[in-house]
C-alpha cells in the first residue's frame, strides 16, 4: 500500500533556519549576543528580584515548589508572575512568527529583538524611578519575563542547534555525550563551549553590578548589549 503524497496546501512551512547555520553565520553570531545578555539578566532576576528565574522556567518551577514548601528567601507571587509573562511572551512569539511567516528573516528578527531591547529599557526606568523592592519588583520581573518569553518563542522558531541563548542542560549534555571520549564526533562543540562561556561572561559582570546595588544599570546594560546586537545583526 502506497502513501499518497502531501497536499502543498496542508504540509507544515519549512523551518526559518538549521544545522546549515554555520558559528560566523550573522544569525549564529547575533544568537551569541543574545546568550551573552541573558547571563546578565539572570544575575538580575535571581539576585536583584527575589530568586526568581525569568529564563529558565525549569529553575521557576522548582523555586516555586520550594517556596511552597516553606523555604526562605523564595516568592510564589514572583515566581507565578514570572512564569505568567513568560507563557504570555512565548505566546506572542507564536503568534508574531505566524504573522511574518512570509517576510524576509532579518526583517522579522530585528522587529522581534527590537521589542526585547525596549522591554529591558523599560524595566530599568522602572528600577531607575521606583527601585526594585515591592510591587514594583513584580513589574520588573514581569517586564522581564515577558521578554525572555518572546526570546524563547522566537528562537525555538529557528531551530538553530546547541544555540538557544537561555538554557545549557542540553547544550551541557550534548558537549559530553558526544565528544570523542564517549565514542561520539564531538559535533558544534565549539559553539557549545562558547554559548558556555557567553552565558558566563554575561553572568559574572551582571552580578557584580547587582551586589553592588547597581540593578538598573544592569538593565542598561542588558538592553545596550541586545541593540547591539540588533544593529549589527545583517543577512
Amino acid at each position: 500500500m502506497t502513501t499518497p503524497p502531501a497536499d502543498p496546501r496542508t504540509a507544515p512551512p519549512p523551518p526559518r533556519s538549521g544545522p546549515q547555520i554555520q558559528d560566523h553565520h550573522p544569525l549564529a553570531l547575533a544568537l551569541f549576543g543574545l546568550t551573552l545578555v541573558s547571563g546578565l539578566i539572570d544575575a538580575v532576576s535571581y539576585l536583584g528580584l527575589g530568586h526568581v528565574f525569568t529564563a529558565n522556567m525549569t529553575g521557576n518551577v522548582v523555586v516555586i515548589a520550594f517556596a511552597l514548601a516553606g523555604a526562605p528567601g523564595f516568592s510564589v507571587t514572583g515566581s507565578l508572575t514570572s512564569l505568567a509573562a513568560f507563557l504570555l511572551g512565548a505566546l506572542l512569539a507564536g503568534r508574531l512568527a505566524t504573522r511574518n511567516a512570509g517576510t524576509r528573516r532579518p526583517r522579522w528578527l530585528r522587529t522581534v529583538f527590537a521589542l526585547e531591547v525596549a522591554l529591558y529599557g523599560v524595566a530599568a526606568a522602572v528600577v531607575f524611578v521606583r527601585g526594585a523592592d515591592g510591587s514594583a519588583q513584580y513589574v520588573v520581573i514581569g517586564l522581564l519575563a515577558l521578554a525572555m518569553g518572546i526570546r524563547n518563542g522566537t528562537v525555538r522558531g529557528l531551530g538553530v542547534p546547541d544555540l538557544t541563548t537561555t538554557v545549557l542542560t542540553l547544550t551541557l549534555t550534548g558537549l559530553a555525550a558526544d565528544s570523542r571520549l564517549a565514542g561520539g564526533t564531538a559535533p558544534r562543540q565549539r559553539r557549545k563551549i562558547l554559548s558556555v562561556v557567553t552565558m558566563l561572561a554575561g553572568a559574572a559582570p551582571g552580578a557584580a553590578l547587582v551586589l553592588h546595588g547597581q540593578t538598573a544599570w544592569a538593565l542598561v546594560a542588558s538592553a545596550a548589549l541586545a541593540g547591539v546586537t540588533v544593529l549589527l545583526y545583517r543577512e
